[in-house]
């Protein structure tokens, strides 16, 4: 399973044998729970599994869910109050399916953002970056389609207004559209195909995830330094590394029972905070809510849809040259995925030697300014399409493509980075210096 040397699962009883040959699945959770991990990792590498363990639980109350949904457009919002009033504990199901995406969200944001700053996305580790990215489009996809599935006011028109930017995609627009929605609106149809995909996306989601762990245990993981683990000899990944069971299990599970004590506050407190009090009156085609805005982890990208208008420059540039085939509406669209495209291009769009940010001066801060952009584009998406916040999603959308684009390629030609340590093992010590010998 992994490139850095360590102990192997040997059976010891003949069952144990038996078994080995025929499935040996006690040696693969063996070595995934025995793996040597550098010593050095901080806190920022806990959200592993505070993700790991809101997938399990979206789906398992997802699928207890499902068990008193009807997918109807009659009967939708009906059911969802039906489990939330009748159903023995419903409200408490539905309150931990509702807030667990935003922990879901809330967790692979931070993650994300740490593997950016401590470059975790550079060889070897490209592809499990990759892989992490179309994890993150399918857990887009997902909260989207749930969105829709309690039949409210928000989930009605927020399902046209997404389902309507395929629509603007030259050509193949209204037959996209048209297919999305099984018909020539949003309607039953629609909400049985979204009710379907909603339920099978979390398992392609687990798959996505196997590969994502299999693809980092085989590099190895990364770490604040940045520097590689030594794998000549045994000896030396000993002194880089300690076995992932115990000390990085029990670290973990301390984080997880701290996020959820406050992931259980916001439940029982304030349940309803992040979200919409629209989508509490049934889904009317007739009355248009004041303002259509996703669910708050979509509104950076949201943003930066609605940012690129008819009378910026750079639309009335691709429309003229393309002959009008890019209007702004297409723009934008493009401009939405295209700000998720770049992230997944940042394995090759960074060109420093060096891998983590910490040694990297000027790198800390256009990252940290990127992430202050991240934090004000959400803010802009939850305001009305009108200035001052236009502009202002304007300039964010076009800080953040620069940042990637530009300030990346061009940071890793001129930046003077600070020199790493040379091993794990002396950046541990740095920082825990071992005790003298009595």
């Amino acid at each position: 399973m992994s490139g850095i040397p360590h102990d192997k699962y040997e059976p010891k009883s003949p069952f144990a044998k038996w078994l080995h040959v025929r499935l040996p699945i006690v040696s693969l959770a063996y070595d995934t729970l025995m793996i040597p991990t550098p010593k050095n990792l901080n806190w920022w590498w806990i959200w592993g599994i505070v993700l790991a363990f809101a997938l399990v639980l979206q789906i398992i109350t997802g699928i207890i869910l499902a068990m008193h949904y009807t997918p109807q457009v009659d009967l939708a919002f009906a059911s969802v109050e039906h489990i939330m009033r009748n159903v023995n504990g419903g409200w408490a199901l539905r309150y931990t399916h509702m807030n667990g995406a935003s922990l879901f969200f809330i967790a692979v944001y931070i993650h994300i953002f740490r593997g950016l700053y401590y470059g975790s996305y550079k060889a070897p580790r490209e592809i499990t970056w990759i892989i992490g990215m179309l994890i993150y489009l399918a857990m887009m996809a997902t909260g989207f389609l749930g969105y829709v599935l309690p039949w409210g006011q928000m989930s009605f028109w927020g399902a046209t207004v997404i389902t309507g930017l395929f629509g603007a995609i030259p050509y193949v627009g209204e037959s996209i559209q048209t297919w999305l929605l099984g018909g020539p609106a949003v309607a039953n149809a629609t909400l049985n195909r979204f009710f379907s995909l909603h339920y099978l996306l979390p398992f392609i989601i687990v798959g996505l995830v196997a590969v994502h762990m299999w693809a980092f245990h085989t590099t190895g993981n990364n770490n604040p330094t940045g520097v590689e683990v030594r794998r000549t000899s045994k000896a030396e990944v000993e002194k880089d590394t300690l076995p992932f069971w115990p000390y990085f299990v029990i670290k973990d599970l301390f984080a997880l029972v701290v996020v959820l004590a406050v992931f259980v506050a916001v439940i029982w407190t304030m349940p309803n905070y992040l979200g919409a009090p629209d989508n509490y009156i049934l889904a009317n085609p007739l009355v248009t809510p004041a303002e259509i805005v996703p669910e708050w982890y979509y509104l950076p990208f949201y943003a930066i849809l609605r940012a690129f208008t008819a009378d910026v420059a750079i639309v009335q540039f691709a429309s003229f040259v393309t002959g009008g085939i890019v209007d702004a509406k297409f723009f934008g669209v493009i401009a939405m995925f295209g700000s998720i495209f770049v992230m997944a291009l940042v394995p090759w769009l960074d060109t420093s030697r060096t891998r983590s940010g910490a040694y990297r001066p000027q790198f800390k801060i256009w990252f940290w300014l990127l992430a202050l952009d991240f934090m004000v584009l959400m803010w802009a998406g939850a305001r009305p399409a009108a200035p001052p916040y236009s502009m202002i999603s304007l300039i964010g959308a076009g800080y953040w493509f620069a940042y990637f684009l530009v300030i990346l390629p061009v940071l890793g030609l001129t930046e003077k980075a600070k020199t790493p340590p040379a091993t794990i093992e002396e950046d541990f010590d740095a920082h825990y210096p071992p005790k003298s010998a009595e």
